[in-house]
């Protein structure tokens, strides 16, 4: 029989997982992810740009619409779970902190009255990111605090120059390097097609 501090562990191992998990896709996304990368360009690189120029955009999405790619991904995992006789409570609740990483995400860009008082509430003690913890990603260079989920793992990883010894890893390995982030100052300009975004959430920012 499991003794309550050990349940209590893997509740916390459980969620910071499913938020590093989380926090390596973003990662991958705000740094790697290119326009023209076959299928994950249209699917996932527009989405991520936008994101950055305009954070609040996203605010406007359904559940679906934020989170139907992580449905499905979660799903495979809950069959092949289940298929290998292992689905577990701790894999049911990885499933659905992470099914629910961009709606997390989504909270930390909305208003408090959008919210409600129970969400905020929660981002108030830190069970949940709070948005002044995620404003530090947007802000430039826009490379630290990639895990959305918790107050916890951005201050370890980014002490560490976690996702910094990452990218150098790959430039030296595979000659891979980050994208140029176009929100940034001196980067650039931006694709043509953001001005389909900028007018609909001109006032919000």
């Amino acid at each position: 029989m499991q003794t309550f501090p050990l349940i209590l562990f893997k509740i916390l191992a459980t969620v910071l997982l499913a938020d590093f998990v989380a926090g390596f896709v973003h990662w991958v996304e705000d740094a790697y992810a290119r326009e023209d990368t076959p299928i994950l360009g249209p699917l996932v690189a527009r989405a991520n740009i936008v994101h950055h120029h305009y954070p609040r955009y996203f605010t406007r999405l359904s559940w679906w619409q934020s989170s139907w790619d992580l449905f499905f991904i979660s799903s495979a995992i809950v069959l092949g779970a289940w298929a290998l006789g292992v689905l577990t409570w701790p894999v049911w609740l990885f499933v659905i902190i992470s099914t629910n990483a961009n709606e997390i995400h989504k909270w930390e860009h909305r208003t408090r009255k959008e919210n409600g008082p129970v969400i905020s509430f929660f981002q108030d003690i830190h069970i949940l990111q709070s948005p002044r913890h995620h404003a530090i990603h947007h802000t430039n260079p826009k490379n630290v605090h990639y895990c959305t989920t918790t107050n916890l793992l951005n201050p370890v990883l980014d002490g560490l120059h976690f996702w910094d010894g990452l990218e150098w890893l790959l430039a030296k390995t595979l000659g891979i390097h980050r994208r140029p982030d176009t929100s940034l100052p001196g980067s650039g300009p931006a694709p043509a097609w953001l001005e389909d975004y900028r007018r609909p959430v001109a006032k919000e920012q």
